[in-house]
């Protein structure tokens, strides 16, 4: 038997620190905790970010600009150029993008088509959303866009 085919490997499984065992045990009477202060009571229990009372970092910093989490819009998007790839079928829709992994999921507000890419024959698309420059490239293509 060799050093390297010990099972479980050696030094794998690392003991808990058993603390507040004596004196001998290199751990005891405080306990790792020092002495006194907040910290080495036993019910201490400080928030995340918390500075002693000091006016923590988070919010000592400015915050900028806007966020719209709350009234954004979420779309799955699709370029042209994947939607062209499908040859067999006429009516595009969000369930056979899925159905042919495309996309991997719908989100909260649908579907949006963008513009990147190519048609080269006439497809309707049914999507939540459609930009300018994909409709223009739809109907140039002599297909249709609508709007689920």
């Amino acid at each position: 038997m060799r050093i390297e085919e010990l099972k479980p490997a050696a030094g794998s499984k690392k003991r808990k620190k058993r603390v507040g065992r004596g004196p001998g045990s290199g751990h005891g009477k405080t306990s790792c905790r020092g002495h006194k202060g907040q910290k080495a009571r036993s019910s201490v229990n400080l928030p995340p970010g918390f500075e002693g009372g000091q006016m923590p970092l988070h919010r000592r910093i400015p915050k900028r600009g806007f966020n719209n989490k709350l009234f954004a819009k979420e779309y799955t998007i699709v370029n042209l150029k994947k939607i062209a790839t499908i040859e067999d079928e006429d009516t595009i829709t969000p369930e056979l993008l899925l159905q042919r992994r495309l996309i991997s999921k719908i989100a909260k507000d649908g579907v949006k088509i963008l513009g990147d890419g190519q048609l080269n024959r006439a497809v309707t698309i049914k999507a939540h959303a459609f930009s300018k420059s994909a409709l223009q490239k739809i109907t140039e293509a002599g297909g249709k866009a609508e709007v689920i």
